[in-house]
């Protein structure tokens, strides 16, 4: 079982990105779009937790962002209907702690927003997992960054955008350039301001 690597980020893009360990090896995980926002530039060190899934004699390496998102994304292929591709795009639609809330809490919506869930998946990731991610441990040791110190801050900010009518594509975006303007340690509020800063901007 490979539990993570570490090693230096040498290539990034959506979905995907390229960790080269020990000067000679070169690994390819698929990611999501959550970890993708979390990775450091490029030619720095880079920590991803990381689950090898072997199918029709291929292997394919999947990384993330911190423990947390594996254990979603290995429960998320317990349910009818979710491979690896719509686990991961589940994962992209926002902070682990966001959708163990969302799950727990049966926003549904949450879910229908996810491109290839429909309302039956949806209805199914809530109803199989609501009662596994109330009783599992939410923690994990955060890798690519300090993903887990800074999800309460994201979230309130997402929080705020999501009141003021912004969503998918466009709140990730405006999400992302705050992150990078201000930083993982940054207050929500500051966030929300950087971020609605950034659609004024662009007027």
């Amino acid at each position: 079982m490979i539990e993570h690597v570490r090693g230096r980020l040498i290539a990034k893009r959506p979905g995907f990105c390229v960790v080269e360990c020990g000067g000679a090896l070169g690994l390819g995980l698929s990611i999501s779009s959550w970890t993708l926002s979390q990775l450091p530039a490029l030619g720095e060190e880079v920590r991803l937790a990381c689950h090898l899934l072997l199918r029709d004699e291929q292997a394919q390496l999947y990384g993330f962002a911190s423990a947390d998102e594996r254990e979603l994304f290995l429960l998320l292929q317990g349910v009818q209907g979710v491979g690896p591709r719509l686990a991961l795009a589940v994962l992209s639609a926002g902070p682990p702690a966001e959708l163990r809330s969302a799950i727990a809490s049966g926003a549904r919506e949450r879910f229908l927003a996810v491109p290839g869930v429909g309302r039956r998946t949806a209805e199914r990731i809530i109803v199989e997992l609501r009662e596994r991610v109330a009783s599992a441990d939410p923690g994990g040791e955060a890798c690519a960054t300090t993903v887990d110190s800074f999800e309460g801050s994201l979230a309130l900010a997402r929080a705020g955008l999501l009141e003021l009518g912004f969503d998918g594509l466009e709140l990730d975006r405006m999400l992302n350039s705050a992150l990078r303007e201000c930083g993982t340690d940054a207050p929500p509020e500051q966030l929300l301001s950087v971020a609605l800063r950034t659609v004024r901007t662009a007027a």
